[in-house]
Formats: structure tokens, C-alpha cells, sequence
């Protein structure tokens, strides 16, 4: 885990998760982006991935291990005593979505970046019909993921930096796979259980990876006070990557500024 404070007078506390196959390195730029602006970041590797060593890289034995980890973020966060916002992209957008499930967090607001909420690429039939039985005989046996960097964004200079970045993950084990199935379909059958929070879900309109209409779906089965959705056409999976990336953030950060504003702050821009 690690913090970036914000050199300006703070006005809030940023927890970002990461997604799947990445690590917190991919995200200099929006770090600093919220820096500049006033807030504290914090954020770690998820296990399994980026600089962690704590199991075999793209591989865990219980999606538990995720939210576990974010849950130590989160009282990190906490000890700024600031309002604090959670950022989940991708898997990072699942991730806070079964935390908040399943736990009280304190928290001004949450963004979700094009969460996993269905995946457009699986596996073949027969490898998934396989994937069953590996799960409990050969549970850390990795597979390709069949994704390329070429399909999470259009910016090419974040493509080249990709395929040269030796911490990103090609491959992930027959248990990541079967514990990210249940994990998406325990967020849509207990939809119900998600508190009542400020909520922004920021959407790829182009999204290669992620399943756009199943996160539409998702988003309007929410019974909430405060909810938006935004769904950015032409842009693909990765929307704080993308060439419009300051774009995109402005509008993420125009409804984290309007937080602080109901919620009693001075905000000055």
C-alpha cells in the first residue's frame, strides 16, 4: 500500500482499486491528477498482482483476498479523518462493489470505472465446461486471457508502455476465473444489499472488455438517493487512459466537488 498527499490545503482522501492483470504503476497520471487537485490518494497492488508477493501472480484462492486487501486501504484512508471517496476500475469496480455489500464503509462517494460486471471475451465452451473440475484438482494452473492491450485503450503511447511493462499479467489460474464468475453474479443477485451511497458509474461507450449493457442493467436495478451514470461513446475499457482522459476526470471530479459541497465543505476552485 502506499499514499501520495496532495501538497495543497486537502480536501478529501481518494482510495483507488486497480483492475485485473494491472498494478497501481499503470496509474501515475490520474495519482497526480487528484493530487493537483487537492486530494490524498491511496492504493496498493492487489494480491497476486503487480509488486505483491503474497501468491502466485494471477492467481488467488478466494476473491475474499481482494476485498480484505481494499479493507486495509480503506482504514488508511480513514486515518486523514477527510471524506473519502472510493475509485474502483474494471475488477477494482467489482471489488468495491462486493465491499460495500458486504460492509459498513464510510465514504462521501464511489466512482466506478467500466466495472466487471460481465466479461464480452470467455473461454471456449469445452475450456469452460473444463474449468469445473481444474478449479479444485488444478486450481493454480494459469490460462490466457485472450486480451490484448490493443483492446483496453485507444492511446497509443499507454499501448507501447503496456507491452514493454514486465508487472503486467498475461495469464490468470482456473481459481481467479471461477472466483471472478461468482463474484459478478454474487453483485448481481445481492444488488439489493449495495448501501445507500453516493454513486458515479463512468461507462465506456466502446468497451471491448466489459459487457456496457450488463452494467446499465446493473446500475438500474439500484434503488439509491444519489445515482449517475455516464456512458462515454467511442471511448474503449479503460476511460482514464483514453486520449479524452481530461475530460473524462473532470466529470469525475465534478461529482466528487459536488459531494464536498452538500456535504457542508468550502470548495474552491
Amino acid at each position: 500500500m502506499w499514499k501520495w498527499e496532495t501538497e495543497s490545503q486537502p480536501r478529501g482522501v481518494i482510495v483507488m482499486i486497480h483492475g485485473a492483470m494491472e498494478h497501481h504503476g499503470r496509474y501515475g497520471w490520474l495519482i497526480e491528477m487528484w493530487r493537483r487537485n487537492g486530494f490524498h490518494v491511496v492504493m496498493g497492488d492487489l494480491p497476486g498482482q503487480g509488486m505483491t508477493s503474497r501468491a502466485t501472480r494471477g492467481h488467488i484462492s478466494s476473491f475474499n483476498e481482494y476485498i480484505d486487501e481494499v479493507k486495509e486501504w480503506v482504514q488508511a484512508a480513514y486515518q486523514f479523518d477527510l471524506p473519502l471517496f472510493i475509485f474502483g476500475h474494471s475488477m477494482g469496480g467489482l471489488i468495491a462493489i462486493r465491499l460495500l455489500q458486504e460492509m459498513e464503509v464510510e465514504t462521501a462517494g464511489v466512482i466506478l470505472s467500466s466495472p466487471c460486471l460481465r466479461m464480452i471475451h470467455t473461454p471456449p465452451k469445452i475450456l469452460e465446461m473444463m474449468s469445473y473440475g481444474l478449479n479444485s484438482l488444478a486450481p493454480s494452473l494459469r490460462i490466457s486471457t485472450g486480451m490484448t492491450v490493443e483492446m483496453a485503450t485507444r492511446n497509443e503511447e499507454v499501448r507501447q508502455a503496456d507491452k514493454e511493462d514486465t508487472l503486467y499479467i498475461n495469464k490468470v489460474s482456473v481459481r481467479w476465473y471461477r472466483e471472478l464468475l461468482q463474484a459478478i453474479k454474487a453483485a448481481g443477485l445481492t444488488v439489493e444489499d449495495m448501501p445507500d451511497v453516493p454513486l458515479l458509474v463512468m461507462q465506456a461507450g466502446d468497451d471491448l472488455i466489459v459487457d456496457r449493457k450488463a452494467v446499465r442493467k446493473w446500475f438500474h436495478r439500484l434503488d439509491l438517493s444519489e445515482m449517475h451514470y455516464k456512458e462515454w461513446p467511442g471511448l474503449y475499457h479503460e476511460i482514464f487512459n483514453e486520449p479524452e482522459r481530461e475530460e473524462v476526470f473532470h466529470y469525475a471530479k465534478g461529482f466528487v466537488m459536488n459531494r464536498l459541497r452538500l456535504l457542508g465543505y468550502v470548495v474552491e476552485e
